[in-house]
């Protein structure tokens, strides 16, 4: 089984601002071809873990959106997966969306996200992209039961 975070820096939305120079630079299309290498990847189960971004239109939909805050963690952050061979995950702990802020431009988002723009650059990404414990339970438990390993046909049930 693989389950990939490849970087997102010049693949999500977030960065849309900057793509045109991610594009002629090169640095957009590498970071495509980093994330196919998972998707071509020759093995039964994938998951692959990326925010809202140019992989839905230059490869295809993800399989599955999910949000922390449907695994347990007060948050929000649209979180896609594209899967092979594997579930969708079920929510397993609804909880409450957390904090929004308004920014002066009258947009609103998660305080957490907003938070990590306090940071230095080196520390602000890697605040972004936190894969939250809710979620990385709930790909560990149910994607590796044993239900699941004897539906997958990983275990030799006439022993």
């Amino acid at each position: 089984m693989i389950i990939a975070f490849p970087p997102c820096t010049h693949l999500c939305v977030s960065g849309a601002a900057w793509f045109e120079q991610k594009r002629k630079d090169l640095r957009q299309q590498q970071g495509i071809d980093f994330f196919m290498l998972f998707a071509n990847a020759k093995c039964k189960r994938i998951a692959i873990e990326n925010p809202i971004g140019i992989m839905s239109t230059v490869w295809r939909k993800p399989d599955q959106i999910i949000q922390p805050w449907q695994f347990g963690d007060e948050y929000q952050k649209s979180t896609c997966l594209w899967l092979k061979g594997l579930p969708k995950l079920i929510p397993t702990n609804i909880v409450g969306k957390g904090e929004f802020i308004t920014h002066k431009s009258g947009k609103t988002k998660p305080k957490w996200y907003a938070d990590a723009f306090k940071l230095p650059p080196n520390e602000r990404a890697i605040a972004r992209s936190k894969t939250f414990p809710g979620i990385a339970q709930a790909m560990a438990n149910q994607w590796t039961t044993e239900e699941l390993k004897q539906k997958l046909g990983l275990v030799d049930e006439t022993k």
